[in-house]
């Protein structure tokens, strides 16, 4: 089987990003036949099919999707190189890390974790030019963003082993509680309707919540834990929230311990292999784990 080639990887990701041959072709300043010709190509090499074909687009196979997940993380790698290698050459001795790194983060994380790391990256690597996308931590969630290689590090809530991707790397950040959020001075909070949100009670915490016969079900959803914090003040209802997200709590709301056995999660960084053997990568990792500590 013969290697693919850089140009072959970019027309993959170009298709499967914009959903057809002749969107991937205008994106990249191609022809369409070029770029058909091009994916049959990568199908011949690599002995399998990549896109489903259709009248409104092309759509990735199972099969597409980790060629296309592969693609990006290996075109990532390029770049790197070439800013590594800039850095190097002008660094007098020393590594200079210069570049864009790429940062997917749960809103709650990207609010209070991400800010004083990025400061403190900052002053110590000026070259270092982030880019946070806030991404809802459903599903895949901010892991799956460096797993699919959109992202060079992912600041995701860590649950059980089986439920990251396979092949990431990961580190605990912090580990924090949950906490009984109600309006301030209500007399019997537990009486209160449940607010919640989607990206709310993970795997870490579903056996405890489960157990607990005073929850009722949630009777209001609501988009993000910025939107329940609101709620809960208007003395629409109680909630139970980790900490980073019981931040931005005002006055309107009181909160109240659970208990020692009440649920905790953990929340760490998460990379790829060859991600964690970057500079830049390794330059954040290293400002996280000193807030940590």
């Amino acid at each position: 089987m013969s290697d693919l080639l850089p140009q072959e990887l970019r027309i993959l990701v170009a298709v499967a990003e914009t959903g057809g041959f002749s969107a991937a072709a205008a994106a990249l300043g191609l022809t369409q036949s070029a770029v058909s010709h091009s994916v049959r190509g990568s199908e011949a090499k690599l002995g399998t099919v990549l896109f489903e074909r259709g009248r409104t687009g092309a759509s990735p196979t199972r099969a597409g999707e980790r060629a296309v997940a592969h693609a990006r993380r290996i075109l990532r790698l390029y770049e790197v190189m070439g800013a590594e290698v800039r850095g190097a050459g002008r660094g007098g001795g020393r590594d200079t890390v210069e570049g864009v790194l790429r940062i997917a983060a749960f809103r709650s994380a990207a609010l209070h974790l991400l800010p004083p790391a990025l400061e403190r990256l900052a002053a110590r690597h000026p070259g270092i030019r982030p880019e946070v996308r806030v991404v809802r931590e459903i599903g895949a969630g901010a892991a799956g963003e460096v797993a699919e290689g959109r992202a060079d590090l992912g600041i995701a809530t860590l649950g059980s082993p089986e439920d990251a991707p396979p092949g990431l790397l990961s580190g605990v950040l912090a580990e924090e509680a949950y906490r009984l959020v109600h309006p301030a001075g209500h007399p019997d909070p537990k009486a209160l309707p449940l607010m919640d949100w989607d990206e709310n009670c993970g795997s870490y915490t579903r056996s405890w919540w489960r157990s607990q016969d005073w929850i009722p079900r949630a009777t209001v959803k609501a988009e993000d834990d910025a939107m329940v914090l609101t709620m809960v003040g208007r003395g629409l209802g109680m909630a139970i929230m980790p900490e980073l997200s019981l931040r931005e709590a005002t006055e309107a709301v009181d909160i109240t311990d659970l208990g020692p056995r009440g649920p905790v999660r953990q929340v760490g960084y998460v990379t790829t292999p060859e991600g964690a053997s970057t500079l830049a990568v390794r330059a954040l990792i290293r400002e996280l784990r000193s807030m940590k500590a």
